[in-house]
């Protein structure tokens, strides 16, 4: 469990010390080869209401293109008229195993000059995989939630983002992705998070349940179990496998900073080595306060502005406070408290606590 400082006005937050929990092992692992595929595809929406493409090129070409499949040729000489036209790029997320038939749900994004998609309707448009061949089909009616009105005099009203919609169920997958989920004699499950002692577990809990042999952990992140054959038996036994309770190996004792947010996250395995802080802000504060000199009558002088700088040092008193061996977050966080370390401080005196070597952990600065 982690045990949270969160700044802005610099607030901790500590969790309780509980004894670790077992995880199912479909939570901790994903089986490898089983995995979602991203398609991507490029076509025309169509019914947009003057807020399509203004003066394009290559939607010009695409409209062309789409009117000669049906027959209609139009001269290069003559111009078109597309404002109720947008290019757009298409994409979805294929899941593993979907079958030819099934419908899966598209994104559609502008990538012109469109100012909005509402209202319009995506034409047929094939969405292909990273080898390049069609595996879906989308069509259909976009449904946007940004809202986009512009004045004749320049003004406009922009609500979310209406050049992106999001079509459900608008593709249909017209190929299968080849899977070799009956072609071998084992999987391999990837752990989410590598960890040596969870590997482990989770080889110690599959050969409990199943016989000597039938896991083996090939490193921190993989595990090689053996399987039947048989489709029907791999399903039940995958179902068996991906249920069992795992007790997970604690994470490594690290500090994360993030320098730009100002979040600072300590992991509860950190400890800290004697050592005795002190920590002081010196503040110096410039104001210019510029005076008017006026000249006296008839003395044929110039008014001018005199410059009045104002310099002020202010010395905050630092205050020492002492980590005995084996100090723990609560022992951190209860000094920081007690000293009123702003976030940018408290940083300063973790940097400078790891190159003290005073920390039992990792810090990382991200």
């Amino acid at each position: 469990f982690l045990k949270f400082i969160v700044t802005g006005a610099v607030i901790f937050m500590t969790a309780a010390s509980l004894p670790a929990q077992a995880n199912r092992l479909k939570d901790i692992a994903s089986i490898q080869g089983i995995r979602e595929n991203q398609l991507l595809g490029y076509g025309l929406v169509v019914g947009l209401s003057g807020t399509g493409e203004k003066n394009s090129k290559f939607t010009e070409q695409s409209f062309r293109s789409m009117l000669n499949t049906f027959g209609i040729k139009i001269s290069e000489g003559t111009s078109l008229k597309i404002k109720d036209v947008a290019p757009v790029a298409i994409h979805a997320t294929m899941p593993p195993f979907a079958k030819v038939g099934q419908t899966i749900d598209v994104t559609v994004s502008a990538i012109g000059e469109a100012a909005s998609l509402r209202g319009g309707t995506l034409l047929q448009s094939m969405l292909r995989g990273v080898d390049g061949n069609v595996y879906a089909i989308a069509q259909g009616s976009l449904v946007v939630g940004g809202l986009g009105v512009e004045g004749a005099d320049g003004s406009k009203v922009t609500v979310n983002t209406p050049t992106v919609g999001r079509i459900s169920n608008g593709a249909i997958i017209e190929r299968e992705v080849p899977d070799s989920f009956s072609n071998t004699d084992s999987f391999v499950f990837n752990l989410n998070r590598s960890d040596f002692t969870t590997a482990k577990n989770v080889v110690d809990a599959i050969n409990d349940m199943y016989g000597e042999g039938s896991a083996v952990a090939e490193d921190s992140t993989s595990i090689r179990v053996s399987a039947p054959r048989n489709p029907a038996q791999r399903v039940a036994y995958l179902a068996s496998l991906e249920n069992l309770d795992i007790q997970q190996g604690d994470d490594s004792a690290r500090i994360v900073v993030n320098s730009r947010t100002g979040t600072i996250v300590i992991g509860s395995n950190v400890r800290l080595k004697p050592v005795a802080v002190t920590h002081g802000g010196l503040t110096v504060t410039v104001s210019e306060d510029p005076r008017v000199s006026q000249p006296n009558s008839f003395s044929q002088g110039q008014t001018t502005v005199v410059p009045d700088s104002q310099i002020n040092v202010e010395e905050k008193k630092g205050k020492m406070f002492k980590f005995d061996t084996g100090a723990t977050l609560d022992d951190l966080v209860r000094a920081v408290n007690q000293v009123g370390l702003a976030p940018g401080d408290l940083m300063s005196v973790l940097e400078a606590l790891d190159k003290a070597g005073a920390i039992d952990g990792k810090l990382e600065v991200i």
